[in-house]
């Protein structure tokens, strides 16, 4: 333990957020540094415990434990060693991740949990600026070639793997840039994305090799993907949208969340010197409470919008642990993430237990109205509240509900025939066996595209676990380690 009565001696603490006013002039991410005396008092707050459930928490099975001792020692050097041991992109879960390892600690059952996030970050961050994480080349090479279908973190993941256990490894990816929703999906206000240019020198600097602009099934067929290469793995995300058809839905104004965000990404690429869907001077009402129905609302107060509502059908969370969501499951509670405290700022609301009813248009067929309806719990179907009508003002509308499986297009439909019976599961997703192998010989999957829509940690979790399914197909055996089970659900 790194002090036996640190969870008793210091509290938790976080870096300071920029001030509101400050933060939404530039899109650079929102905390201010955090100095390494109070760091080490965060390390300090962890007890070592006989189990550490944080463990069960996080689906990578991070030594965390092992990491925040070392952090309170200063071995800043050994902490990165430890972290790297089971997490290939720490710098993207220390800043993306809801952290269900810090709902699972024990200190969390009866205080606030040890600030897990923040020692990652930090320790990652350290050894970026030290020269520490330096390119890992395989000693040897098998001559075995691999396709890695998307460049999100699952697919990262296992290419990185994948080259260093000495495979020919080629990411596919269809946009025009490297990352997947990491690049086009997180505002630059959550992650820079000067984070992925680094890791991504590392891994070319490795061998692996990254194709974009490549629309896999279209510019090159599944049977081709399968004829060129000794295995594939299929990491292309749940990217198929839940829709909102409800009338006035075809009014111009009305966009998916992932319509509207990688636009304003590519401002800050350089590709564009305003978006072209630009909240600015517009009433912009964001349907859907998630992290990226978050993302939409940090984007458009930067652009300058009029106001910003956002509409959810659940109602309000408990701002405390629920009995019914006890230790150590991830509870669903009261956020205020830095686009609520935005918000909160004079910006705009959060409504919830509200549905859509209708969009209104106005002469020239844009959207220039939202009625919604309060609904009732869950537990009541969302059933509408007579009397509780009302109508807002919306000049730009995002869909941010989410993601309902993989895009059936034609590089799955093409495997499907080829799989036959049993090539989806039961929820649309692409099955897969125990070495995460599909019902094709030698494409594998890994990611949202198998699991549905979760978490970033799963993704890398999976990305790893497919990875050695991989080069166990290739190779008969393997060294890399395997960290889940496909049949393993996450807590959120």
């Amino acid at each position: 333990m790194a002090d036996p009565k640190g969870f008793l001696t210091h509290d938790r603490e976080l870096p300071a957020r920029r001030p509101v006013d400050v933060r939404i002039s530039d899109w650079r991410e929102v905390y201010q540094d955090f100095s390494q005396e109070k760091l080490t008092k965060q390390a300090a707050r962890c007890m070592d415990c006989g189990i550490p459930f944080c463990h069960n928490g996080c689906p990578l099975g991070n030594l965390i434990p092992e990491w925040n001792d070392l952090v309170f020692r200063t071995d800043w050097r050994e902490a990165i060693e430890r972290l790297h041991a089971t997490n290939n992109f720490p710098e993207f879960t220390g800043r993306l991740c809801p952290a269900p390892c810090e709902a699972a600690c024990v200190l969390g059952i009866n205080s606030d949990p040890v600030a897990i996030k923040r020692v990652e970050v930090e320790i990652i961050d350290r050894a970026f600026a030290e020269g520490w994480v330096t390119p890992q080349p395989p000693a040897v090479k098998t001559g075995k070639k691999v396709a890695v279908v998307g460049s999100g973190p699952a697919g990262l993941a296992a290419a990185q793997q994948l080259t260093r256990a000495g495979h020919d490894v080629v990411v596919f990816e269809r946009a025009d840039r490297i990352g997947g929703l990491l690049r086009y999906g997180i505002p630059e206000f959550k992650m820079e994305k000067r984070h992925i240019e680094r890791r991504l020198e590392q891994m070319r600097a490795e061998g692996t090799e990254f194709r974009t602009g490549v629309n896999v099934g279209v510019d090159i067929t599944a049977a081709e993907l399968r004829e060129q290469f000794d295995a594939v793995v299929l990491s292309g995300g749940a990217t198929q949208w839940r829709d909102l058809p409800v009338a006035g839905r075809q009014l111009k104004g009305i966009y998916q969340a992932m319509e509207y965000l990688p636009l304003s990404n590519k401002v800050q690429e350089g590709d564009y010197a305003v978006s072209p869907i630009s909240a600015e001077g517009k009433h912009v009402v964001v349907i859907g409470g998630g992290d990226t129905g978050d993302d939409c609302i940090g984007t458009a107060i930067r652009q300058g919008a009029a106001s910003v509502t956002q509409l959810e059908i659940m109602p309000q969370p408990p701002r405390s642990r629920p009995g019914s969501q006890p230790w150590p499951t991830f509870p669903i509670l009261f956020k205020m993430e830095s686009a609520h405290e935005e918000l909160a700022d004079g910006a705009g609301q959060r409504v919830y237990a509200v549905s859509t009813t209708e969009f209104v248009g106005d002469a020239d067929g844009n959207v220039r109205a939202l009625r919604l309806v309060e609904v009732e719990g869950p537990q009541n179907g969302f059933k509408p509240i007579p009397g509780t009508e009302r109508e807002i003002p919306a000049d730009l509308v995002t869909l941010s509900m989410g993601f309902v499986g993989p895009e059936k297009g034609s590089l799955l439909q093409d495997l499907a025939e080829a799989g036959g019976d049993g090539f989806y599961d039961a929820r649309g997703n692409v099955a897969r066996d125990k070495t995460y192998m599909s019902k094709v010989d030698g494409v594998f999957v890994a990611g949202d595209m198998g699991r549905g829509q979760s978490l970033i940690v799963w993704a890398i979790a999976e990305g790893r676990a497919a990875a050695s399914g991989v080069d166990r197909f290739l190779t008969g055996d393997t060294a890399l380690p395997y960290p889940i089970l496909p049949t393993a659900r996450p807590l959120v």
